[in-house]
């Protein structure tokens, strides 16, 4: 089963192989070019001038188009592996009929499968996971720049996640395959059912994988950037969170001891001097949408706005929630696991069909 396996995919291996290799000549090129970059920037030494910002402005505004080519092509790369490699493993065969060849020979059932699914889910797995690491390599010095590999659009980009990405998108296109028995259908359905699944994991599966962490900081005209209200709405207090290099927030609110929220008559009280200066139409922040009011310390009102700030901070503190950086690889780790066990669980369910389901 195995010299069959490798002569019925070898074709597809060889692309693979092919493919991984230009990318690795085409990263390390490109590579080289960002550390020149680098160190040209001057961060490497910025520390001892104090210019940090000037220098990780300059270098992260070069290479944006090909970062975000890479971080395309690594998110794609499950789901063409799922679609060409998983979808057509069993549809193929019962489409064209040449099952019938197969599982009347010595090999049962589930043998045949279970050398399809250990080799090619293998493949995949590796495949994925090559093509991660040369990324993950070549972001290296940017995402030490950036530090926000635990935010959702750079998660999915980075360490071994795709591993798991890899299996589970195999595994369910094989299964799509097996229900469906044709092998265009099952293709387009592994495309719609991986997005989704990624999708919803990364909106509302892994904010919740770990509980998150609470941070409360004092309400001081550095943590406050402005008082905003939006379109004639209620006035509020605009909040920036304490800078934790790395952490990714979930939400920063105004709480007293108590837990509860400030209300909009408590700030208009002690915000009362800068009301008038709310209104549609007004100068906003720069952070919030078109129509947005405000009043700021750069509206000639900067002891207002701290007595302002002052009031509120006497019964009210902020409260940033958020994930530590270093639970990078804690996600990582339960993410990947969780796609592997949802692979094995289609596995599983594509060798029930095939020994029961197809009788």
């Amino acid at each position: 089963m195995i010299w069959l396996t490798w002569r019925q995919f070898r074709t597809q291996t060889l692309v693979a192989l092919l493919t991984l290799a230009a990318a690795a000549i085409f990263i390390a090129i490109t590579h080289a070019q960002l550390v020149h970059l680098y160190n040209a920037s001057g961060i490497p030494t910025c520390q001892a001038d104090g210019d940090c910002f000037s220098a990780r402005n300059e270098f992260l505004n070069h290479d944006q188009l090909l970062r975000a080519l890479l971080g395309l092509a690594l998110l794609a790369v499950p789901a063409i592996v799922g679609i060409f490699w998983g979808a057509p493993l069993v549809s193929r065969e019962l489409e064209t009929g040449t099952f019938r060849l197969a599982w009347t020979q010595s090999v049962t059932r589930g043998r045949w499968l279970a050398a399809k699914l250990i080799i090619l889910g293998l493949a995949s797995m590796a495949t994925a996971g090559l093509f991660s690491w040369l990324v993950t390599w070549w972001f290296g010095r940017i995402d030490g720049v950036k530090l926000d590999r635990l935010n959702p659009g750079v998660f999915d980009e980075r360490g071994i996640v795709a591993v798991g990405y890899g299996a589970f998108a195999f595994a369910l296109g094989v299964t799509t395959g097996a229900l469906f028995r044709r092998t265009v259908p099952a293709m387009a359905t592994t495309l719609v059912v991986f997005i989704g699944t990624r999708l919803v994991f990364t909106q509302w599966v892994r904010p919740h994988l770990i509980g998150p962490a609470h941070l409360r900081f004092p309400l001081n005209t550095s943590s406050v950037s402005g008082l905003a209200s939006h379109n004639g709405g209620s006035p509020k207090l605009i909040v920036n969170p304490p800078q934790l290099e790395g952490a990714w927030y979930y939400s920063t609110s105004i709480v007293d001891k108590a837990g509860h929220a400030l209300t909009p008559d408590f700030l208009v009280q002690a915000c009362s001097s800068l009301m008038n200066d709310l209104g549609p139409g007004l100068p906003g922040l720069g952070k919030g949408p078109t129509g947005t009011g405000s009043a700021s310390p750069s509206s000639g009102k900067a002891q207002a706005f701290q007595d302002c700030v002052a009031k509120v901070g006497e019964v009210y503190h902020g409260l940033a929630t958020y994930q530590p950086a270093d639970r990078y690889w804690l996600f990582q780790g339960i993410e990947t696991a969780i796609f592997i066990g949802l692979a094995v669980v289609l596995a599983g369910f594509c060798f029930w069909w095939i020994r029961r389901g197809l009788g």
